[in-house]
């Protein structure tokens, strides 16, 4: 018996069913309204998908992606301002929506964080030269000289 069909069918199946398979959906604009496609992608670059790890709105392919995309282009279409969308997707969702939170108590941890870390790492740098520099100045006294010359007699 031969081998051919087999392999044969075997190809023409590994070939045909990638072609075959569900393409993941695009995050494709919607021509309607050129205008608010501009809008809602300049304010999608500054918005993060909630699903994503560090992609913004405007660039994602999630299914929750595109589900805010559609409720942003509604809003717009409905004469709200970008300011308007914001605060509705903010109250929402939280800042956590934002690239860029805003500076409030909540977030001063996150926005000083950084700071704070920095001038501990610098005051801690800082005592370390000095209580280095202060026992470099510090003239030996005599009992260390007294061992120190015992050791190198010893050595000798």
């Amino acid at each position: 018996m031969s081998r051919f069909p087999t392999l044969a069918l075997a190809l023409l199946l590994a070939v045909t069913l990638p072609v075959t398979a569900e393409t993941p959906k695009e995050a494709a604009p919607n021509a309607e309204n050129p205008e608010i496609e501009q809008r809602l992608v300049r304010l999608g670059e500054d918005l993060r998908c909630l699903v994503c790890q560090n992609e913004s709105l405007a660039g994602s392919k999630a299914e929750l992606a595109e589900d805010l995309r559609r409720e942003i282009r509604q809003q717009m279409k409905a004469g709200k301002s970008d300011a308007e969308v914001i605060d509705y997707l903010t109250a929402r969702y939280g800042d956590f929506v934002l690239y860029r939170p805003p500076f409030k108590p909540v977030t001063y941890l996150l926005w000083l964080g950084p700071l704070v870390f920095l001038g501990g790492g610098g005051l801690a740098w800082y005592l370390t030269l000095r209580r280095r520099r202060a026992a470099a100045a510090e003239p030996p006294d005599a009992q260390k000289l007294a061992a120190a010359a015992r050791l190198l007699k010893e050595d000798q």
